[in-house]
């Protein structure tokens, strides 16, 4: 199982961007099946994987943003068992390298063998600055870095996990592998960074000046933050910094593109060939403009949707799902494919019979959750957008996929929004905090 932070959707086989060079993630999208159309269940690192891990929306576990994680609350991990957890309790040898919570601390008995956790806080020698605003958070830092590859995080972590494959095991196991990259810092090795493709004037994404004339003010303050790039910011001098970050972002996805393709080679070298599933996916996606926006924490389409794949042994090969599919079916989907129990807590729905025909029917949509109360339902068709204020954005991706258009106004679009109000969670528990014994 493989884990991306903040990859969004491109990469060569969504054809999400046209500078974008992801060959060893588009060969493994050949050899199974890619949803096209899946989506995030929270638009931040923490209770996306939260939710994705323990099989459960963020509106019924309360876990919202980044503080706390599920590793610094016994009190829920303790009543609630998570995926890893699972299968180590169905007979599976369970183990994990990198980023696959918001923490390197671990929830306990997940996993028997733990590999490196350098995770976010990587130790680099002479970090690019980027003449960022005092108020701009640290982590806003992009370009290229001059210390030896193999001691990058992401590296560590591929040559871990390959050194497990080449292990024989006396039962079936579960490896976890979460690459950091292309998290901010976007840094990259200078290999990578100096690559002729990257080199020339890069596509900037298509952004219009009023684009958020018509959303909500409600909106605009949950998601418009401080702390990211700002929009006219990188708009200075010729767009000068939104090439430079777009271009760092860029060589980002490649490098981690070259770790998932050393560790796809390992495996096809190792014992383990012909018997392992491999599901990969990215936590969230992310903004480099669009909606005059910078980085997740939205319920547009740039922060929810999301690369998905799964690879069975002997099963479907090229296979693509346009339905609307959500992380939240990791687990449920597992728990078939490889024949455990049930675990009756989980709210997800599987996709194995996708897997089996892509034509299935699937009457499911998919569910983003930001913070208390606000939701995105997505269908094939349709995003439809609820705040807690009341306010509402419809956008019709038939015609819009920039979603530029906001036609939750329109009269004529009413029979259409009381259809999708009716798929919002109904369960909006409220954000878990430290109750007044201390006992998390």
């Amino acid at each position: 199982m493989i884990a991306v932070d903040d990859l969004n959707d491109w990469i060569g086989a969504l054809n999400g961007h046209p500078d974008t060079k992801t060959p060893n993630i588009d060969r493994l999208a050949r050899r199974g099946t890619l949803f096209s159309n899946a989506h995030c269940q929270a638009p931040i690192c923490n209770p996306s994987r939260t939710s994705l891990m323990f099989g459960m929306r963020p509106s019924t576990t309360g876990f919202y943003d980044n503080k706390p994680n599920s590793a610094q609350t016994p009190r829920f991990y303790n009543r609630h068992v998570s995926m890893p957890r699972h299968f180590g309790e169905n007979g599976y040898l369970t183990m994990t390298t990198g980023k696959l919570y918001h923490a390197s601390k671990l929830p306990k008995g997940d996993f028997e063998v733990e590999g490196p956790r350098p995770g976010q806080w990587i130790d680099y020698d002479e970090p690019v600055q980027t003449d960022r605003p005092d108020h701009m958070h640290w982590l806003w830092d992009f370009g290229p870095q001059s210390y030896e590859e193999e001691k990058f995080a992401d590296y560590t972590d591929a040559s871990w996990a390959i050194d497990q494959l080449e292990k024989n095991y006396d039962r079936p196991f579960f490896l976890s592998l979460g690459f950091y990259r292309p998290h901010v810092p976007f840094f990259s090795p200078e290999r990578v960074y100096n690559h002729p493709d990257l080199a020339g004037e890069l596509q900037l994404p298509l952004v219009k000046s009023d684009d958020l004339d018509d959303i909500s003010e409600h909106a605009k303050k949950i998601i418009y933050s401080p702390y990211p790039a700002s929009q006219d910011w990188v708009e200075q001098n010729d767009n000068e910094k939104w090439y430079e970050a777009m271009r760092a972002y860029l060589a980002c996805i490649r490098w981690t593109d070259e770790q998932v393709g050393r560790v796809l080679d390992a495996l096809d070298k190792s014992p383990h060939a012909d018997n392992t599933i491999i599901v990969f996916y990215a936590d969230h996606g992310f903004h480099l403009g669009e909606k005059r926006h910078w980085a997740k924490w939205t319920l547009w389409e740039r922060s929810t949707r999301v690369p998905y794949i799964i690879s069975l042994p002997g099963g479907e090969k090229g296979q693509v799902v346009d339905q609307p599919v959500e992380l939240l079916s990791i687990y449920p989907t597992l728990i078939d494919l490889c024949g455990l129990e049930e675990n009756s807590e989980l709210e997800g729905n599987s996709v194995a019979p996708l897997l089996e025909d892509s034509e299935s029917e699937w009457p499911h949509a998919a569910i983003t959750t930001l913070f208390q109360n606000n939701h995105s339902v997505r269908t094939k068709d349709w995003r439809y957008i609820s705040y807690a204020d009341g306010s509402e954005e419809l956008y019709d991706h038939r015609v819009d996929s920039n979603e530029w258009t906001n036609l939750a106004g329109d009269p004529e679009k009413k029979a259409k929004i009381e259809e999708l109000r009716k798929l919002l969670p109904q369960k909006n528990v409220e954000q878990y905090t430290r109750p007044k014994n201390g006992d998390w």
